[in-house]
């Protein structure tokens, strides 16, 4: 089992202010967890250390091969191949349709071969429930819909791993519901392991993994009552 996350004795600085400190947290690539937190706990800067958008100030981290030490304008780009991320605002380039959303991705990763880019983009699209909608302008779909591309676009380059920072905090439950739903069965069909920040308590039991509670400036695993394999979400 391959470990798509390993840091050992991380430090996180920001604005001259530790945010977490002596972060010790390995995820496996067939694994499902939960980052939970208030707000400014220091999730989201977590999951900005995983994408290199920040630095560890101290101490050492890989993630999905890559050393986040070592990270430089070369390796980033060729990291976030790896990686796949969602937000909670979606993040979508909202004047341009599905597809040049994806196309736009693509060719920021290295992607060349237009027939390839076509194909690829028809697959994750159909993969989240949006063949019909390549040619439909981001702006006119509805949250649930944007998040849907935001998905397609976090699996174009096959990630190892899926960063999720409150992917379900801009919708409504039942459209959460249907999110999570995805996220998890697109993650498995993918091989991709999922870490997830989120405030939303009903959703981390209805859908069991690994909770990790962020708290005081560390991580902090939870003992959850379900035992259960994260992929067979328990719902209906």
């Amino acid at each position: 089992m391959e470990k798509v996350i390993q840091i050992q004795h991380g430090k996180i600085v920001q604005l001259n202010q530790v945010v977490l400190d002596d972060v010790n947290l390995e995820v496996n690539s067939d694994e499902l967890v939960f980052l939970i937190g208030k707000t400014g706990s220091g999730k989201s800067s977590l999951l900005k250390v995983l994408y290199g958008e920040l630095s560890l100030t101290s101490g050492n981290g890989k993630v999905a091969g890559f050393s986040v030490n070592e990270l430089n304008k070369r390796t980033i780009p060729q990291l976030r191949r790896a990686i796949g991320v969602v937000f909670q605002d979606f993040q979508l380039l909202t004047d341009r349709s599905v597809a040049e959303n994806l196309y736009f991705v693509m060719r920021a990763t290295g992607w060349k071969d237009k027939r390839e880019m076509e194909n690829r983009a028809k697959t994750v699209l159909s993969m989240v429930g949006l063949e019909t909608k390549g040619h439909v302008q981001a702006h006119q779909l509805s949250g649930g819909e944007q998040q849907r591309v935001a998905i397609a676009r976090a699996l174009i380059n096959h990630p190892k791993l899926i960063l999720a920072d409150e992917p379900t905090g801009n919708l409504d439950p039942e459209t959460s519901a249907e999110i999570m739903k995805l996220i998890i069965a697109v993650s498995k069909e993918e091989k991709a392991a999922v870490l997830m920040a989120t405030h939303d308590m009903a959703m981390i039991e209805k859908f069991p993994g690994r909770v990790i509670r962020v708290e005081d400036g560390k991580l902090k695993p939870l003992e959850t009552m379900h035992q259960f394999d994260p992929f067979t979400p328990m719902f209906e």
